[in-house]
């Protein structure tokens, strides 16, 4: 299947999951090469590389991966040609903790005023509209070094209660002026990094966005709105959506099924169609993941936890499908 201008090898992805093996200021390790390198070999299509923060008040965990200097470009480089050497798609996520973060020793800072539901974190103090501007301008630039140093492109964390989605939830985003309120005012910020990456990466090359599609909390983000908005996402530049959760993280309460986000997916691809749509949750049979693609439920199947613990995954998927046809 083609996405933008390139031809991905499979519909397997491998999305982005945390590994916390970066330097102390980010940078990546020889770790990081052995454990994408070996996944990539082993015949996964796309890896979309863990989340990388674009500013250090962005920081999410110790060990997170970084792009918030120019000096992470050598490292990055280094992990961008593994991956694509290996014959894989390299596919960069960019992102922005908010509220959520662990910061540089200042103010936690976020979308509003309150503070994220179920997590342990205080209020934090809002961006300004200028301060905002700035910060779509440090995706932008992130995105820019990402290229700069080979992947095919960047993804940009709009889920699991980072900044994007903080943005979009009404749970967490109280704001009383144009990016706050309404459903289109809430998306104002998303939409505006969205197109900052565009216009960065040209359109040589890939901008994914991950949606938190939903808050799983009546209260918030309700799946209608969550596809109303990935139809603006297509729009202001993004080739592919990576349908996650929201403020209920990669694995909300309950949710234990196989494919446990793919209603969710459903309900965006039929937004976005014919951009392509992406998700993960749970899938971990190579029968099912081809299942979902054979009938349109999805159009790439994210394999997560699967391959963390088989790296080897996609090859064995290979035979088993091909056994049962």
């Amino acid at each position: 299947m083609k996405v933008g201008p390139y031809e991905v090898p499979n519909r397997i992805m491998m999305p982005p999951m945390a590994t916390s093996l970066a330097t102390e200021e980010g940078a990546v390790t020889d770790a990081h090469l052995a454990h994408y390198g070996e996944r990539a070999e082993a015949r996964v299509g796309t890896i979309i590389v863990e989340h990388t923060f674009v500013r250090p008040d962005g920081r999410a965990s110790e060990g997170q991966l970084g792009i918030h200097d120019a000096s992470m470009k050598e490292g990055l480089a280094r992990l961008a040609d593994r991956i694509a050497g290996a014959g894989a798609m390299a596919i960069l996520q960019i992102t922005h903790a908010g509220g959520t973060g662990i910061g540089d020793g200042v103010k936690l800072r976020g979308a509003g005023s309150v503070a994220v539901p179920g997590r342990d974190y205080p209020a934090p103090e809002p961006f300004t509209p200028a301060e905002l501007d700035t910060l779509a301008a440090d995706f932008a630039r992130a995105a820019e070094w990402a290229v700069e140093a080979g992947v095919h492109g960047v993804e940009i964390h709009g889920a699991h209660a980072y900044l994007l989605n903080q943005f979009l939830s009404p749970l967490c985003n109280d704001r009383d002026d144009a990016y706050g309120g309404d459903l289109e005012g809430r998306a104002r910020f998303p939409l505006e990094v969205t197109r900052a990456v565009r216009a960065a990466v040209g359109p040589d090359r890939l901008v994914f966005y991950r949606l938190g599609a939903e808050d799983s909390d009546p209260a918030g983000l309700a799946l209608e709105e969550g596809a109303r908005a990935a139809s603006w996402l297509v729009e202001a530049g993004a080739d592919l959506l990576d349908v996650s959760g929201g403020l209920g993280g990669s694995r909300p309460a309950g949710m234990k099924r196989e494919g446990y986000f793919v209603s969710a997916a459903r309900a965006v691809r039929c937004a976005v169609h014919p951009a392509p749509v992406m998700a993960a949750g749970g899938i971990v049979n190579a029968c099912t993941a081809e299942e979902l693609v054979r009938r349109n439920h999805l159009d790439f199947v994210g394999i997560g936890r699967a391959l963390l613990m088989d790296p080897y995954w996609a090859l064995k998927a290979y035979d088993r499908v091909g056994d049962s046809r």
